[in-house]
């Protein structure tokens, strides 16, 4: 399937799964658009038909016939606007009472699809819902680093335990091993010396990266992550940046991480990055047999 296929397809389940197909929306005796229509005029200022249709993507006459059908159930009334030109469009107070019914029960038909998703899923789709609407609206949110918030830590631990148990076949121990990772550093971190950042594009977030302190001089990389779909567009370089410059500013003289020599991709970013291997060393972690790497570079 290619990514046409893909969008038919999610096409076809979510107009099954709200009810779009119906000649009649939630028993109103209107049709989809026409409930629509109705949403764009309920808004502090009139309209006209004319923009209603451009807005929409709708033929202008259609929209005309929608209009007239409102004005006969007294939902709209239209008035000559000052240039004489065309009439605006303003809701009656029935009109706007028949609004807020149709969201009500398109609230109402919709809670049952929501309910079974426990506070994470519910979030989790909000963001997915979002990241469509951007992508698809060409929008070009900008790319930012950020401290971490509430729910950032959790995210943390899932996303290192999604990616490695799927790319690396690791265990729950490696779970484990982040949880206390991300513990530790929200529960005795000294800001002056340890930071981490969030990578996030609008409402998605792609990445996490910390600088904690190992000793006295040096500064340990930990918990570098990159979602797939945000690999080879430098973000990686930008979050490894980020990093350096802190524990530069905060008078670290060299940094430290570990990692698995299977993790290619990141041993050529940071021998680009003037890190050296230190340490290599065969292991049994996480269910798997890995081989141990210790990097380090000057600040």
């Amino acid at each position: 399937m290619d990514t046409i296929d893909h969008l038919r397809a999610f096409s076809r389940f979510y107009t099954g799964r709200l009810g779009l197909l119906g000649k009649s929306y939630l028993g109103s005796g209107l049709g989809v658009a026409e409930v629509r229509i109705l949403h764009d005029l309920d808004g502090p200022q009139p309209t006209f038909a004319r923009d209603l249709a451009q807005a929409l993507a709708l033929d202008e006459g259609y929209v005309s016939r929608a209009l007239k059908g409102f004005e006969r159930r007294g939902w709209i009334v239209r008035r000559v606007a000052q240039d004489g030109r065309a009439r605006e469009v303003t809701l009656t107070d029935a009109g706007r009472a028949m609004v807020a019914d149709l969201r009500a029960q398109s609230r109402a038909a919709l809670a049952p699809l929501v309910a079974p998703l426990a506070p994470a899923q519910q979030g989790a789709l909000v963001g997915a819902l979002r990241a469509v609407e951007d992508i698809l609206s060409c929008k070009s949110a900008p790319l930012v680093l950020r401290d971490l918030e509430p729910g950032d830590g959790g995210w943390v631990i899932e996303r290192h335990a999604a990616l490695y148990a799927a790319e690396e076949g690791y265990d729950a121990n490696f779970e484990a091993l982040v949880a206390g990772i991300v513990t530790g550093f929200l529960t005795s971190r000294d800001p002056a010396r340890a930071r981490g950042w969030i990578a996030t594009r609008g409402t998605e977030r792609l990445g996490s990266i910390f600088v904690v302190s190992e000793a006295p001089e040096v500064a340990k990389l930990r918990l570098f992550l990159i979602e797939p779909a945000a690999r080879g567009t430098g973000l990686a370089q930008h979050m490894l940046d980020a990093a350096v410059s802190f524990a530069c500013g905060a008078g670290y003289a060299r940094m430290r991480l570990w990692t698995h020599e299977s993790h290619r991709a990141a041993g050529r970013l940071y021998a680009r990055n003037g890190f050296q291997q230190m340490e290599s060393t065969p292991q049994r972690a996480f269910g798997r047999d890995v081989v141990d790497q210790v990097w380090e570079r000057p600040l």
